[in-house]
Parts: C-alpha cells; sequence; structure tokens
C-alpha cells in the first residue's frame, strides 16, 4: 500500500506541474512539446485548453514519436522543425536539475530531439517535482549518451577515464534499447554526481560515434518544481541555494 501511495502522490506533482506548465502558452505560440510522463500531463492540460477555446492557433513539434501520438490523440496540432524552425516556447521534463538549473535529461530515450527542438526555441521551461533538483549533476542517477550502434563498445574505455560507469540500455525483452533514431543509448553512472558536468560533455562530443548527451548546460530558462506546498517558478540566473 505504501508503494501505491507514493505512486499516486508522484503523478498528482506531475499533474500539478503539468497543469501550471500549460499556462504559459499563449495564442500563436510554436511549441516543443517534450517527452515523459510528466509531458503527458501537460499534453492533457493543453489540449482542455485549446478545445475551451482559452487557447487558438496553437502548434507543436513533438520530441518523439510517442509525445506525437499522444498529441494527436488529443487533439493538439502539430507541426515539424522543418516546417517551423524557431519556436516560441519548449516545454519538457528533465531527471536531475542542478543549482544553476543546469539539466540532466534522456531517461525516456528522446534527448537527441529533445536537444535539437530546446535549441529552436527561445524558451525553455522545465517542469519536474522536488525530488529531481540535486546538488550536483549525476546524483540521483546516470547520464544518457546517445551512440551510434556501430561500434559502440569502443566508448566504455573512455567514459570509465571521467570517473563513470556506461551501462547499455536495454529494452523489456532483454535486447538493448533503439532510439526514435536508430541509435543506442549508455547509460553513465557517476555515483556521487559529476565534477566537471561541462569538459565531460564536451569530451563526449570530441568523440566519433557519439551523437548527443542528456547534459542540458545553461538552456534552461524557467524551471517550474512541483513539491508538497504547491509549484514555485525558478528562473535562470536566480540562485536556488
Amino acid at each position: 500500500m505504501a508503494d501505491v501511495s507514493r505512486v499516486a502522490d508522484a503523478d498528482s506533482l506531475k499533474r500539478a506541474v503539468g497543469i501550471a506548465a500549460a499556462e504559459l502558452v499563449d495564442s500563436g505560440m510554436r511549441l516543443g512539446l517534450g517527452t515523459g510522463s510528466t509531458v503527458a500531463h501537460l499534453l492533457v492540460a493543453l489540449s482542455e485548453r485549446l478545445h475551451a477555446g482559452a487557447l487558438v492557433d496553437v502548434v507543436g513539434v513533438p520530441t518523439s514519436l510517442r509525445t506525437a501520438r499522444e498529441a494527436r490523440d488529443l487533439g493538439i496540432p502539430l507541426t515539424s522543425l522543418t516546417e517551423t524552425p524557431v519556436l516560441d516556447l519548449t516545454i519538457d521534463g528533465a531527471d536531475e536539475v542542478d543549482p544553476d538549473l543546469n539539466l540532466i535529461k534522456g531517461l525516456g530515450g528522446a534527448l537527441l530531439r529533445e536537444k535539437m527542438v530546446a535549441q529552436a526555441s527561445g524558451r525553455l521551461a522545465i517542469m519536474v517535482d522536488d525530488s529531481k533538483m540535486v546538488p550536483a549533476l549525476g546524483t540521483r542517477g546516470p547520464v544518457p549518451v546517445e551512440v551510434v550502434q556501430f561500434g559502440w563498445e569502443i566508448h566504455a574505455p573512455f567514459v570509465k577515464s571521467w570517473g563513470a560507469d556506461p551501462v547499455l540500455r536495454l529494452g523489456v525483452d532483454g535486447e538493448p534499447m533503439v532510439t526514435d533514431n536508430g541509435n543506442y543509448i549508455l547509460d553513465c553512472h557517476a555515483g556521487g554526481g559529476i565534477d566537471d558536468p561541462k569538459g565531460f560533455d564536451l569530451a563526449l562530443h570530441g568523440r566519433a560515434g557519439i551523437v548527443e548527451t542528456g547534459f542540458f548546460l545553461g538552456m534552461a530558462t524557467e524551471v517550474l518544481v512541483s513539491g508538497p506546498a504547491g509549484v514555485k517558478t525558478l528562473l535562470k540566473g536566480d540562485s536556488t541555494e
């Protein structure tokens, strides 16, 4: 029963922040729509505002096949990054947020498209519950790193040289999980946190075969944090300490 209660509490926090984030959207906006369980609540709230007539002329660029499917089912108009290369706002979740609003994303497997859409946006609003706030990136979980399938094993020693333990992500069938882009993901566990996220990110990007990392550094303009007392907003440039 306790486990069921915790799941219910977590879901209620996600729903609350999803509803709050939907209020950031104004008529006429071109949106980036993130991926994940919190985004699912955002899409429901956004759909309700659209169908109530509170919003008009809004279209979204989905960051995954999952989000595209969910948005279509809810009647949210969609476009593509090719058709709409400049976006007003992207709303997404995150796996970790540090005191400077740097992020780790990608446990949902959509980090490459999420970063492309975020970079096309004037604003990046992130939705999390308060358990995702960490003193240093890599504290709660791994850094996802998307790699091409060819020779993916060669990256393991390099990742280990940075003090992280790379684990190939598997699906429920026990086979390697394949992203929407046809790649694999290495989940890089760092134990107590990553000392130099920027340096690690740059080093990873310097290797052929590594497509993208789950580090979203200096990208979030605002973070909506859901907790027992409600939803608060942290802005870029403000310290959370």
